[in-house]
């Protein structure tokens, strides 16, 4: 599917003129703010003239970000996977800005590679924490705001929602249960006449993924196994502006680069063949094997396999 053809359909699916969202004069709240696609996506919106609540649990990192832009911008540290802390952030928006029109949920962490049989659990737990029950904690305590202003919700998913995940199960789990999270959203926003949207990412060129993929050398071989173009990358400019074209149009979905689009249309099918590939292939055997070595090396906890 050429991205043209791509252009074309969300071209189609995209709401009339007089249903599109304009953030100047709104508030949007998001998280993950201090630093790569977040900090990116705060910048452009406050060109656009919106208000920004910059929330990020690195307080310098955001205050660097809002002392750049002026008095449309709030910095807040919060620990999205601290409701209580998370509700309580999302009050000082409503007291500074008394409103909030647009949420985006982007903060996110990625395991260390670990498969499932010798990882620690407690990273498991992490990951959920702040990728699935964070992006809940983010966007409950605004939706009555949301509701209110008619206004648009934004879950950062990723392509890993429908990649295979071995090595990083964690991370993958997490970006499907964000990605089922946003759609039943969706759903139920409607109702009231407000929208939401699940943004997806290919490869983002973050510190996140430098630390990943780059200056791991596990990361770098798992990264090889990508065919192109699905190992194409992008810039955090290029996901920030995808996001907020993607709220400019209320879109349900936006997905970046859209090489990945294909793969996102046929799942389904493309990842039977794939799994039973991955399965059979040498090159994965060995970089599972070496993974597990790695862990068992720096003594993590391997749970022990019954006989």
């Amino acid at each position: 599917m050429s991205v043209v053809v791509v252009d074309l359909l969300r071209q189609l699916l995209s709401p009339p003129a007089e249903h599109r969202l304009d953030v100047r004069d709104r508030v949007v709240v998001i998280t993950g703010a201090g630093t790569g696609i977040g900090r990116a996506l705060a910048e452009k919106l406050y060109a656009s003239g919106a208000s920004v609540a910059l929330i990020d649990i690195d307080q310098a990192a955001a205050a660097a970000v809002g002392r750049s832009m002026g008095e449309r911008a709030l910095v807040v540290r919060a620990d999205v996977s601290d409701r209580i802390g998370m509700r309580e952030a999302i009050s000082r928006v409503r007291e500074r800005f008394g409103r909030i029109d647009v949420v985006v949920a982007n903060a996110g962490v990625v395991p260390e590679p670990a498969t499932i049989r010798t990882m620690n659990p407690g990273d498991f737990d992490r990951v959920i924490g702040i990728n699935v029950t964070g992006v809940f904690n983010t966007v409950h305590p605004a939706l009555e705001d949301i509701v209110a202003a008619k206004g648009h919700v934004v879950v950062v998913s990723s392509a890993a929602a429908f990649a295979p995940g071995m090595a990083g199960s964690p991370y993958m789990v997490s970006k499907a249960a964000v990605e089922q999270f946003g759609r039943a959203l969706r759903v139920e926003l409607a109702a009231v006449g407000a929208t939401a949207g699940v943004a997806y990412f290919g490869i983002v060129d973050t510190a996140m993924t430098h630390g990943t993929l780059d200056e791991d050398e596990l990361g770098a071989d798992l990264g090889a196994l990508l065919p192109w173009p699905l190992n194409l990358r992008i810039t955090v400019r290029d996901a920030a502006e995808s996001i907020a074209d993607g709220i400019a149009r209320r879109a349900a979905r936006t997905i970046a680069p859209p090489q990945w689009e294909p793969y996102a249309l046929f799942r389904g099918v493309i990842n039977v063949v794939l799994d039973s590939r991955l399965a059979r292939d040498p090159r994965v055997h060995d970089l599972i094997h070496r993974v597990e070595q790695r862990v068992i090396d720096v003594d993590h906890p391997v749970t022990p396999v019954p006989r």
